[in-house]
């Protein structure tokens, strides 16, 4: 289950954007991301070939099992780490542009140790 950061940033959009809306377009996607057109049908084109997305004959975008996998793991680390950031004093748009970098790279070890310390932090 490879897929480049670009494809783990569409994937987590979209799972964004499905938790506002059930019917996500990829108009929609565009407008959120600030990705023209092309951009957004060249991806979506490669969500879909790699399994990922599906769309629908009237252009609802949907994560498969494997996409919406991939999606949650992104999302979490992305929320987890902004408000780890938020918590020991980054300004949170900082904080939330930061967070996005990193939970692309960071290791799953490396994550699970920050998460623990969140909690031991947020539980006093």
């Amino acid at each position: 289950m490879s897929i480049q950061e670009s494809g783990e940033m569409y994937l987590e959009s979209i799972l964004v954007l499905s938790k506002k809306s059930p019917n996500v377009r990829a108009i929609d996607l565009g407008e959120y991301m600030g990705f023209s057109k092309p951009s957004v049908s060249r991806a979506l084109g490669l969500l879909k070939s790699g399994g990922f997305v599906t769309v629908t004959e009237q252009g609802f975008i949907s994560l498969t099992n494997d996409g919406k996998a991939i999606a949650e793991k992104i999302y979490e680390r992305h929320t987890k780490l902004t408000g780890y950031l938020e918590l020991i004093g980054v300004d949170k748009e900082i904080a939330s542009k930061d967070a996005c970098k990193i939970e692309h790279v960071i290791s799953d070890e490396s994550f699970e140790a920050i998460k623990r310390q969140v909690e031991i932090l947020t539980a006093k």
